[in-house]
């Protein structure tokens, strides 16, 4: 049978005519229960204004959607019909009082890639079960005995940047990827360190691509790079079951023959746990390092108290052989406060993506089941209501509690980051031998910042480390002195 022009141009109308009659419905001014949805614009068909927000400083879309239609409103991205909220109450009502409403979810894409049997993506007793395997292996009490662990893997990532240029991000993430194996698969991790982190560099890169699986596209490279992942974890669980040997690692917890996991859970969690741990934890103490080397005060300060750590274990023998302990970075407020302050400056993490599973009524708007709904933690930690000068970097803020509901780096309620004790932990190890050990100078201009998606200063910071010896320090005044 053959076709005329005519009758495949009236046959893509009607299949164009058939997805814009879909997204109307979706945006319409009135939703269901006769309540309008927030205010706002919803951009182009499927793509909506994804690219708007990902290809600029996503505060500038965040705030001018803010001063356009208030708090709350409405918007498309990847995908995804989407409320963003913008005010503590909001952010309290949706992971606190009502997060029953609000499943944890993210775009399709990155759904995919971590696996949807991960602890991001789940509520009720399945979610609870894994918060308490994951907590068993990431609370204080666990966490206490790996100190030694992350010590020396601290000490080698700084020794390997010294006296050359490079740049601290992916330094950093180098160094926070080492920690999660670690905390994931114990010393089993040194044997697959090198595939892991081959692999999980190319699957990062698509996590914020459109779901299009076809050759050639980033997401199609990233889920191929998951298999492989996968295939390791699998390796892994299979030598164990053969060994019968207990582990005290988060891959112990998950195997416990009391969890009941299927390989497929224990996979896509352990996934879920190193996407978790390491960029974010990598761009926060990429920014650590800038702030303290345009604070030289704040800089001079924390040495100090870091000296003062060294030097009430120098009795104890060689320096290089005497090692930080728990009750050691339990000594650190000012450091830890410089932690805290980072975390709300640079808000790494902007927003997190929440789905309603029904529709719900806010302030008057309806948010409809099936659409996502973004916290913006970003604008609430630079709101001048909640920190004065939000701009200026000031970790003296924090020797009082900020607000309630104000302070939200690793989020709120039931879904807040289990991993926030092992993040601050490996911080302060690595800030320890940094500001006692080492220089640093920012090399070329740091002004900019880069978004990928997560905020980091122009190019990762690219800086000069250099051993902390005084007369080399003499010979340098712009160097920042650690």
């Amino acid at each position: 049978m053959e076709f005329s022009f005519t009758t495949i141009a009236l046959f893509l109308s009607s299949v164009l005519v058939l997805l814009l009659t879909k997204v109307i419905l979706k945006v319409l001014p009135f939703g269901r229960r006769g309540l309008p949805l927030p205010p706002g614009t919803m951009g182009w068909p499927y793509v909506g204004e994804t690219f708007q927000l990902y290809s600029q400083n996503p505060n500038v879309f965040f705030l001018s959607k803010q001063v356009r239609f208030g708090p709350i409103f409405k918007t498309h991205i990847l995908g995804c019909p989407c409320v963003m909220i913008s005010s503590p109450e909001a952010a309290r009502f949706i992971l606190v009082t009502k997060s029953h409403l609000f499943r944890p979810t993210y775009p399709d894409s990155k759904e995919r890639m971590l696996g949807k049997q991960a602890i991001f993506f789940h509520q009720g007793e399945y979610h609870t079960q894994l918060r308490k395997l994951v907590l068993r292996a990431l609370l204080p009490d666990a966490l206490r005995n790996q100190v030694s662990d992350i010590e020396p893997i601290a000490i080698d990532c700084l020794r390997s940047m010294e006296g050359r240029v490079v740049n601290t991000f992916q330094e950093m993430k180098t160094f926070s990827f080492n920690v999660a194996l670690l905390s994931i698969f114990g010393k089993d991790e040194v044997k697959y360190r090198e595939d892991l982190n081959r692999c999980y560099y190319v699957l990062e890169k698509g996590y914020n691509s459109m779901p299009i699986n076809l050759p050639g596209t980033l997401f199609r490279k990233s889920m191929a790079a998951r298999k492989k992942i996968a295939g390791i974890v699998e390796k892994i669980i299979l030598e164990r079951r053969q060994m019968k040997l207990d582990h005290n690692d988060l891959l112990g917890s998950f195997m416990a023959n009391a969890t009941g996991l299927t390989d497929e859970q224990i996979t896509d969690n352990v996934i879920g746990v190193i996407f978790a741990a390491r960029d974010t934890t990598a761009s926060v103490m990429t920014w650590i390092v800038k702030y303290l080397a345009e604070n030289p005060s704040v800089l001079k300060a924390v040495t100090e108290e870091q000296e003062a750590v060294m030097k009430s274990k120098e009795g104890g023998g060689d320096k290089e052989k005497v090692m930080l302990t728990w009750a050691d970075t339990k000594n650190m407020p000012l450091t830890s406060r410089v932690i805290q302050e980072t975390l709300r400056v640079a808000s790494v993490l902007s927003f997190i993506f929440r789905e309603a599973v029904e529709d719900v009524e806010y302030e008057g708007f309806l948010i409809p089941k099936g659409w996502k709904v973004l916290p913006l933690f970003r604008i609430i930690h630079h709101s001048p209501e909640n920190f004065p000068e939000p701009e200026k970097f000031d970790p003296s803020r924090f020797e009082v509690a900020p607000k309630p509901n104000t302070y939200l780096p690793f989020g709120n309620g039931v879904h807040s980051c289990p991993g926030n004790e092992l993040a601050k932990l490996e911080i302060l190890v690595l800030l320890h031998h940094l500001t006692t050990k080492y220089r640093w100078s920012l090399m070329g201009s740091q002004n900019g910042i880069q978004y990928s998606p997560f905020a980091l200063p122009q190019n990762g910071l690219p800086i000069k480390l250099s051993l902390n010896m005084i007369d080399n320090f003499h010979q340098n005044g712009t160097t920042t002195r650690g």
